[in-house]
């Protein structure tokens, strides 16, 4: 058990947490959730200890261990990729470091040191411990060719997953993790998101990625007004209880039985939901047994998302034939063909994001291919979300002024109408003479929504839309796509993104294209689409 006592933070004026008290307990998995700026990351350093609260304190069971998702992707450089997995017991691995010391220089004076450490060793499972590790990081996508090699040696990429394996080495009781899924693919997270589901401990992470919160947690845990609520269910109860609460605060008129029986009759629909699903919600506390004084309303703030369409694009959309794209004599895709019908919703993947990246960039004439030919329909009207948008920003324009750009008529030139507009899209008073020099990554993208709106294409293409977007716009954002008239095209590590949104799945290969008209969870189940798959990448 995990207990948090009367804890505050300050920053200067600014109060973070005021007397906060919850309790953690064993076999639940809480998802961390608040606005940008609410303090979830620093409330995890406050639980693992990196960061001294202002006042009250932590405690953790006497007798157990916790473990944490490091986030120094360098701190390892110097040891194997197995020996960093087992550090993350750090008890087990202290034993076993000083056993192989007192072995290099074995007398019969340490002998008995060497046998008291081997009857430690042996109770925390420490003969396995090598192949444990190597069977964490077979499963998180680290191959074994790998295992001896120095983490200096190693992608960026893949040692976040080695650094998550030793997050979750040892059956930690308490594991906590800030943003486990980046830079993962969809197989190695719902490896991931199956670990945690059936994981006995107690788990507590921050995550921008719905599908995953919904899948692993039991609980959420929303940051609001500087206090911290438990709610039983995963995010996507929280979120709809949320908005229901919300609309019924603002329905002053309508009677307390009527709001009551709307409640329990959502409760009753969402929990029939989860105990069909493989949610490991289902597995621990059912939401029959939650109080209605349990759902309260949300303080977040949303961003108003629509995208409308100028006018409606004819039956030709996108025409594609033969073509080809490499890197540096690396091939990324070939010979694809292609042919986009109106209305179609694509989700665009791939193996290697440098492929997809590159399709966007071709079909918006900012690369050429190696060969083929590109046909936009002449009816399209097209608006593209780039991966990268830094080069948008290399001005001092305010914000009014930077939209001002791409507006159409002179009414959409004005300056109470931008005003307006940004307001919607969170940025209100001030903020609106901001330059776009200082905004954050999430301020850039919701600009570059804003300017996407300005255009109403029919024809939307995105890049990882959600990069650097909090959970509040990542959800306006999804509800928007799905009620979107026109054509997308979209690549997005968003597991809820891509199956909410797509209708159609292109897979862009070294060796061809593979085209499915299905959902994105039917297409990663389908066996013969696996196979397809695995002979299309060799």
């Amino acid at each position: 058990m995990l207990t948090v006592s009367n804890l505050s933070v300050q920053f200067g004026k600014r109060i973070l947490f005021d007397e906060v008290n919850v309790t953690f307990t064993q076999g639940n998995c809480y998802g961390i959730i608040g606005a940008n700026g609410a303090g979830k990351s620093t409330f995890l350093k406050i639980l693992s200890g990196e960061v001294d609260p202002t006042s009250g304190h932590v405690s953790l069971e006497p007798g157990k261990r916790m473990s944490v998702l490091n986030q120094n992707h360098n701190m390892f450089d110097e040891f194997t990729v197995l020996e960093t997995v087992m550090m993350g017991n750090k008890n087990l691995y202290a034993i076993k470091k000083e056993m192989d010391d007192l072995y290099l220089n074995y007398t019969d004076e340490n002998a008995d040191r060497i046998g008291e450490l081997q009857i430690q060793f042996d109770e925390m499972g420490g003969w396995n411990a090598e192949s444990d590790a190597a069977t964490l990081l077979s499963n998180l996508g680290i191959q074994e060719e790998f295992h001896y090699t120095l983490m200096a040696e190693m992608d960026a990429k893949l040692k976040v997953r080695v650094l998550l394996a030793q997050a979750l080495f040892g059956n930690p009781d308490v594991l906590i993790m800030d943003e486990p899924t980046n830079d993962l693919d969809f197989e190695t997270i719902g490896w991931l998101e199956n670990f945690l589901a059936n994981y006995e401990n107690t788990v507590l992470v921050v995550s921008h990625d719905r599908h995953f919160l919904d899948a692993v947690c039991t609980h959420v845990s929303d940051i609001d007004f500087g206090k911290i609520h438990h709610y039983s269910g995963n995010y996507t109860f929280w979120y709809e209880s949320s908005q229901l609460a919300s609309k019924q605060r603002a329905q002053q008129n309508k009677k307390a039985e009527e709001k009551k029986a709307e409640l329990e009759e959502f409760i009753r629909r969402f929990s029939a939901n989860v105990a069909k699903s493989k949610q490991a919600t289902s597995r621990k506390k059912m939401l029959e047994k939650l109080k209605l004084d349990d759902i309260k309303p949300s303080s977040r703030r949303y961003p108003a998302i629509i995208f409308e369409q100028e006018r409606e694009a004819g039956d030709q959309i996108l025409n594609i034939e033969k073509l080809s794209a490499s890197i540096d004599g690396e091939v990324l895709f070939k010979d694809v063909d292609l042919n986009v019908a109106k209305g179609d919703k694509i989700v665009v993947i791939s193996k290697d994001s440098r492929a997809t990246t590159a399709f966007y960039e071709i079909l918006n004439q900012n690369k050429q291919p190696d060969s083929g030919k590109v046909e936009w329909g002449i009816t399209t009207i097209r608006s593209y979300l780039p991966v990268e948008n830094h080069e948008f920003f290399e001005n001092d324009l305010t914000l009014v002024d930077w939209l001002r750009q791409w507006a159409k008529t002179e009414e959409e030139r004005d300056e109470v109408y931008i005003r307006g507009f940004l307001g919607k899209m969170l940025f209100s008073g001030e903020e609106a003479l901001k330059t776009g020099r200082v905004l954050s990554g999430g301020e850039k993208v919701r600009c570059m929504l804003s300017r996407m709106m300005m255009l109403r294409a029919n024809v939307l293409m995105l890049d990882e839309p959600t990069n650097h977007l909090d959970l509040e716009s990542i959800t306006a954002f999804n509800n928007s796509l799905k009620n979107f008239k026109g054509t997308i095209l979209l690549t997005t590590h968003d597991h809820e993104f891509a199956q909410t949104v797509g209708t159609r799945i292109l897979e862009l290969t070294p060796n061809g294209l593979i085209d499915r008209y299905m959902s994105f969870d039917d297409y990663l189940d389908d066996p013969k689409v696996k196979e397809l798959r695995n002979k299309m990448y060799f």
